[in-house]
């Protein structure tokens, strides 16, 4: 290779790098240093942290249900927009969000695998969750907080697509793909992928963070395996959707259920 095609690979390769840095910047990277901020106010804050809450879907103008359904589809429809930017920057380099194995080419299989890795995760988390909260690890996740109101289900169903969405999209298929363009190996790779997804679960606790980047390697594993992130969109869409639906649906009602 002579000197200008070094120099253009270079050029290339600091491109990816910035590339990367600004979609974590304005969307998950952003999200990590958030919850590291809470998570060493909740560490500071007298009082064991199972006895602090975080709260996932409140409501955004109490006591306006309809001023509060403006800003909660807006919050999910603006939290997608670091998708559409990574669609637009796979456009120019001549590929799509297919790529990544986000599309509607195999939904039998998005469908059936995604549900089974929701079985599996879904009851092993919850296990986790209480067992990492009766420990002190963890904060008392609140699920939803929404007021009890017709638009109540059909937002938390949105709100944990659009999480599934930006994280498996992000974390997963673009991550994976710009670390290996910028010469990571697959262990570290995974390490950055998984860290990350577990980082901006900090702000619910030691526990929110270990539980979430384990779920990060097990999802890379499946990621590679598969060639798919629609298999793990699915998954994790479904595992929120159980969360937050969940919740709304048992909390008061059961006793092992933890509430504010």
């Amino acid at each position: 290779m002579g000197m200008g095609g070094v120099v253009e690979g270079e050029m290339e390769r600091r491109r990816l790098r910035d590339e990367t840095l600004l979609v974590l910047g304005v969307s998950l990277g952003a999200s990590g240093v958030s919850a590291l901020i809470s998570f060493v106010g909740s560490v500071t804050k007298p009082g064991g942290l199972e006895e602090q809450t975080a709260t996932l879907n409140g409501s955004a103008a109490p006591g306006r249900p309809w001023l509060d359904l403006a800003w909660q589809l807006f919050g999910i429809s603006t939290a997608l927009v670091p998708v559409v930017l990574v669609a637009h920057f796979l456009v120019r380099e001549r590929a799509s969000l297919g790529v990544l194995g986000f599309d509607r080419r195999r939904p039998w299989f998005d469908l059936g695998w995604g549900a089974g890795v929701a079985a599996v995760i879904g009851s092993s988390g919850i296990a986790f969750y209480l067992a990492a909260r009766g420990l002190g690890f963890n904060l008392t996740v609140v699920p939803e907080a929404l007021p009890d109101v017709w638009w109540k289900y059909p937002v938390l169903v949105l709100s944990a697509l659009q999480n599934a969405i930006l994280e498996e999209v992000i974390v997963l298929g673009y991550l994976l793909r710009r670390l290996g363009q910028l010469g990571w190996t697959p262990v570290g790779a995974l390490v950055g992928s998984s860290v990350l997804r577990g980082s901006y679960h900090l702000y619910q606790g030691i526990g929110g963070f270990i539980g979430n980047m384990v779920m990060g390697v097990v999802f890379v594993y499946l990621y590679r395996r598969w060639g798919r992130v629609g298999p793990l969109v699915v998954a994790h869409s479904l595992l929120d959707i159980g969360a937050f639906v969940g919740y709304a649906l048992l909390a008061g009602k059961v006793d092992w259920l933890p509430t504010a």
